[in-house]
């Protein structure tokens, strides 16, 4: 499976510091057990107004990243969704960050209780052939793209969307209120935490979004669904999204990662080539030379092989 991978992150232009924290491990990690082919992805967003946020992200991950080192879990014949594959493992994981950060809240209350908790989002995606598991704890996103088209996102942890579901407030006043930066689950505040999964199924040419609330908030869907169908390699696509944001206003920390799944071999060369021409290492006018000297040599080939048969001496046996 080809998969080409991007991250980002981004102070934004309102923040003193970037709270957030992704990453990207790949069949290079060491340890790997997990999986042969495929890839972690992480982004978690500290909690702004809390001590530490970005002390709380970056061990939420590194926590996490251990999972990579179990191996790959067999659930019993006529197991629930829940239980397949990778989720009760992402679960457990998820939980443990939470107990880790929890721990290190306490033990710094002891310290001083002048100290506030500090807590994040955690947004953790296993990319296999044909699957993503995900597990998420806050108002971090996922989404997929698949032929210029959202499918599905995760269920934000936060009190506008409980709105929402409640009836209480429309989908539009929840986008601009001011409350929706306040989340009702994350890990590291509270002893123990309820973990999201979800299983979606992928195919090639299918791309994943993972990303924190500084995007999203900064971005509506389609505006975000237009930067990705301007197409280019993964790591513009996330570089086009954060300028995005901060050119929107660029109020939070702005994180993403951005997955495409199996794109085509000519695909990737002609993305490849154009970034190496947008870089200036390679002119037109050479891609042009190039391109004809390829059409120059494949033509006498074919025409020598043509040729050949019928001007080879005849053998006897």
């Amino acid at each position: 499976m080809r998969l080409d991978i991007a991250a980002q992150t981004d102070i934004g232009r309102r923040k003193q510091r970037n709270e957030d924290y992704c990453g990207v491990y790949r069949e290079d990690t060491p340890d790997l057990r997990l999986f042969s082919e495929g890839a972690l992805l992480c982004v978690a967003d500290g909690l702004g107004g809390h001590g530490g946020g970005d002390i709380a992200s970056k061990l939420a991950v590194s926590v996490v990243k251990d999972i990579l080192k179990e191996p790959y879990p067999q659930a019993p014949a006529g197991s629930p969704e829940a239980d397949a594959g990778p989720l009760p493992l992402l679960r457990s994981y998820i939980k443990k960050a939470n107990e880790v950060v929890y721990k290190t809240n306490q033990d710094l209350v002891l310290r001083s209780p002048e100290n506030r908790p500090m807590g994040t989002t955690l947004l953790s995606a296993i990319v296999q052939p044909g699957k993503v598991w995900i597990g998420n704890v806050g108002d971090s996103r996922a989404y997929h793209i698949r032929e210029g088209d959202f499918i599905s996102r995760t269920e934000d942890h936060s009190w506008v969307d409980e709105q929402v579901k409640l009836g209480l407030m429309s989908k539009a006043e929840a986008e601009t209120d001011r409350r929706k930066n306040v989340v009702t689950r994350c890990v590291g505040t509270h002893e123990d935490t309820t973990v999201d999964t979800y299983l979606w199924q992928l195919q090639p040419g299918d791309m994943l979004l993972l990303c924190s609330d500084g995007l999203v908030n900064m971005a509506t869907d389609k505006e975000i669904l237009r930067e990705f169908q301007k197409q280019g390699t993964a790591a513009e696509i996330a570089q086009r999204l954060v300028k995005l944001a901060n050119d929107n206003g660029g109020k939070d920390n702005i994180t993403v990662v951005v997955a495409h799944i199996s794109p085509s071999l000519f695909r990737v060369f002609v993305l490849r080539i154009r970034a190496f021409i947008k870089r200036g290492r390679i002119t037109p006018a050479l891609v042009a030379t190039f391109l004809f000297w390829g059409a120059l040599c494949f033509g006498a080939g074919y025409a020598l092989g043509q040729f050949l048969p019928l001007t080879l001496p005849m053998m006897s046996p």
